[in-house]
């Protein structure tokens, strides 16, 4: 792809990206990204991409972001017990060592595959 510069990232009518397209960060009021749309508590619901924001990039591809209208979104889905408990157990077991079966407090490195006492059991470890 060639590269994209600031006037291409401007096409408001989507006839060149297909899209409505603005520049980074300056979309539209009533338009907003998934973070953004979280951040007031929102999500998209379903919706049709409204537009995107482009941010151009040398020698790679531009950073897109899609947008959605704000209109439309609905609020978040709130948490469910069964969701709480899953997610505490996934989060467990991402800090279980594997070899030495304790929690080590926090997420095990998948470089590594298990905390750093099992991975480098000759380096002297600092008493606690």
């Amino acid at each position: 792809m060639s590269p994209i510069k600031w006037a291409d990232c401007h096409d408001p009518t989507g006839r060149v990206h297909g899209l409505p397209t603005f520049p980074w960060r300056l979309a539209p009021d009533g338009l907003a990204t998934r973070r953004q749309l979280r951040a007031l508590g929102l999500r998209p619901g379903g919706q049709d991409i409204a537009g995107q924001v482009l941010r151009p990039r040398r020698r790679r591809d531009p950073l897109a972001a899609f947008l959605y209208r704000v209109d439309r979104a609905l609020p978040v889905r709130p948490m469910t017990p069964a969701k709480a408990t899953a997610l505490a157990r996934a989060n467990t077991a991402r800090r279980t060592c594997p070899e030495c079966q304790t929690d080590a407090g926090y997420v095990i490195p998948a470089a590594l595959g298990m905390c750093v006492p099992c991975a480098y059991p000759e380096t002297e470890q600092p008493a606690v």
